[in-house]
């Protein structure tokens, strides 16, 4: 009761959609998903109208939460007067940083909303927002990496590589909640290492050489 009673008075005080999805993570992680938006309106101490001034669904909360962490972690590499310098490379290490930061405030939400989700192929209701929004951004970074010669201009190929970004991004994310090394360390050294690897791939040179000696063998088996 003490914690439903804090809840409405922080409610109470700023009735927006950032004390609703605050409200919203508290009341998952001490009670689960509400029923109702009534039930969790009740709970908290605010109309369902005052909920639906900002949100038609319990998804849109979470959407709207998942988004957040995005426009936080963007937030802070602008804030960074020599983020803009940075390589195509560099500006992902830091991204993944500061996302890692930024999850580390909510790991507890984190980890149960991703709870069972790891082997899904379809992408979380949640999440979509967010990978809108990522993907928007990544897009924005290769491309700067592609014009700089960073990577490699490969046709077709090229126009993906914000999907397979995605796919490591997910990977950094499961990483990092089964992580369970002291301030989370492992998981800084699986991004170092897994985005060097990654631009060793996408770079000039590697998957030509690849391709080549592929070329280089197939001609030799033929002989």
């Amino acid at each position: 009761m003490a914690t439903t009673k804090k809840t409405q008075k922080k409610v109470k005080a700023s009735v927006g959609a950032q004390s609703i999805s605050q409200a919203y993570k508290e009341y998952v992680l001490n009670h689960g998903n509400p029923s109702s938006v009534f039930i969790f309106c009740k709970e908290i101490g605010v109309s369902e109208n005052t909920f639906y001034e900002h949100f038609g669904s319990f998804e849109g909360v979470e959407r709207a939460i998942w988004l957040d962490y995005f426009s936080a972690t963007e937030a802070g590499l602008e804030s960074d007067s020599s983020f803009e310098g940075f390589s195509s490379r560099e500006k992902i290490l830091a991204f993944y940083y500061g996302l890692a930061e930024v999850f580390k405030n909510d790991r507890s939400f984190v980890l149960y909303q991703l709870k069972g989700k790891g082997k899904q192929f379809r992408i979380p209701t949640f999440l979509k927002g967010f990978k809108g929004a990522f993907d928007e951004w990544i897009k924005s970074v290769i491309a700067s990496g592609v014009t700089t010669g960073e990577i490699a201009r490969r046709p077709q190929l090229d126009e993906r590589y914000h999907v397979l970004f995605w796919a490591h991004l997910m990977f950094i994310l499961q990483f990092w909640c089964n992580d369970d090394s002291a301030n989370f360390e492992n998981t800084d050294v699986a991004i170092e290492k897994s985005v060097n690897l990654a631009f060793d791939l996408i770079g000039k040179g590697v998957l030509e050489n690849a391709i080549d000696f592929g070329k280089f063998l197939f001609q030799t088996a033929k002989n």
